[in-house]
């Protein structure tokens, strides 16, 4: 059997991993400003969340959610603490897509109502419906398709007002980015933020949060959406969330009422990914990383701004898109190649996308912002 072919890869092959490093098959050594589409969060085989995990698995790998388990309870308290949530619930899952379909899921259930605006340049996963709220028509197939899923173009409150207009009593849910992260780092406005929170109020429609990739501290905040000061119905988390390990989870406002069966998951929240998800929460807070996050970050970009060819620079914390003005593919490639640093593309040809881990330091950065300026003055 051969594997169904649908990713491009890269002709490397990575045999392990330390902090902000990755090493082949070769031995050859490789920064890692990309985090695996900012999965790695506190850095590859930090040594609390490895022995967090190696302890975990000596005393029990999984059991199912028909049982109690202690280390959800340990993560949604850690988590509330840290993000200032600590009156809204915690559904555990595997994954972002999977965190989204449980949001929409389960504002539709809240209020009756089944139609869902989205934004243009968003991405919120590829299975059914976080595929449908997805801007991009080559993934999204004809079963996922209906006119129930609206787009409002992004940061348009005029036309986000219409929307709600044309269809009033309808629309269930807004879905949101805190951050466009696959779109290339696009950034909401404040007058679009406050706009969504309030006339959501308005009509009865749940508010959603995107933060699958923008949040746990890569943003310098806990969550993007907290440079706003507003709260959210639900938040959706993945991704730097188990840094490797797959978990994803809804934040959940009191609003929402639980039962038995409304939602469901087989390894959403078992002992390991608990075991992960804890280890996250305390390497984020012991080592002050959201601060880092911010501080790094800045210091990028300061190194950078001046650099030939950089058009913009659009930045929260460590989530940074550096808009060309060319594409970026071979710059991309010569960083790789020639200077083995990964970093990540977007939607827009000409935006580099760098998500590096949050507990990155200047010596790190300093080795991209060498290579970068190298690939640039040239």
């Amino acid at each position: 059997m051969n594997l169904f072919q649908v990713y491009p890869l890269f002709n490397i092959n990575p045999v392990k991993a330390e902090g902000s490093f990755l090493w082949d098959d070769k031995g050859e050594k490789y920064l890692d400003f990309y985090g695996g589409h900012a999965v790695i969060s506190i850095g590859h085989n930090h040594p609390h969340y490895q022995n967090k995990l190696k302890n975990q698995l000596e005393k029990i790998s999984f059991y199912s959610n028909s049982v109690q388990n202690d280390l959800q309870t340990e993560l949604a308290e850690k988590l509330g603490e840290i993000s200032g949530y600590e009156n809204y619930s915690l559904f555990l899952c595997n994954s972002g897509a999977e965190a989204n379909e449980n949001a929409l899921k389960l504002a539709s259930f809240h209020n009756g109502k089944k139609k869902v605006i989205y934004f243009s340049g968003s991405f919120h996963g590829r299975t059914s419906a976080a595929v449908s709220v997805t801007d991009n028509p080559k993934i999204v197939a004809p079963v996922n398709f209906s006119d129930r899923f609206i787009k409002c173009e992004w940061n348009n409150v005029a036309q986000l007002k219409q929307l709600l207009a044309e269809n009033q009593g309808e629309i269930s849910s807004v879905i949101i980015e805190g951050i466009q992260g696959v779109g290339g780092i696009i950034l909401p406005t404040e007058e679009m933020i406050q706009a969504l929170k309030k006339l959501c109020a308005e009509n009865d429609v749940v508010l959603i949060m995107d933060e699958v990739q923008s949040g746990y501290g890569r943003s310098g905040k806990f969550f993007a959406h907290q440079e706003f000061d507003i709260q959210p119905d639900l938040i959706t988390v993945a991704k730097g969330m188990g840094n490797g390990f797959p978990m994803g989870g809804v934040l959940i406002s009191p609003k929402f009422k639980a039962s038995n069966g409304l939602l469901g998951t087989t390894f959403g929240g078992n002992h390991l990914a608990c075991a992960a998800g804890i280890a996250v929460l305390e390497v984020i807070k012991n080592e002050n990383l959201i601060e880092n996050s911010e501080k790094i970050g800045s210091y990028i970009e300061s190194e950078i701004q001046n650099f030939n060819h950089i058009k913009s620079i659009r930045r929260r914390g460590l989530m940074i898109g550096i808009e060309l003005d060319q594409p970026c593919a071979e710059i991309r490639s010569d960083l790789l190649t020639k200077h083995h640093v990964f970093t990540g593309n977007s939607n827009d040809a000409n935006v580099l996308r760098i998500l590096p881990s949050i507990n990155i330091t200047e010596k790190e950065a300093d080795i991209f912002i060498g290579a970068l300026k190298s690939i640039l003055q040239n």
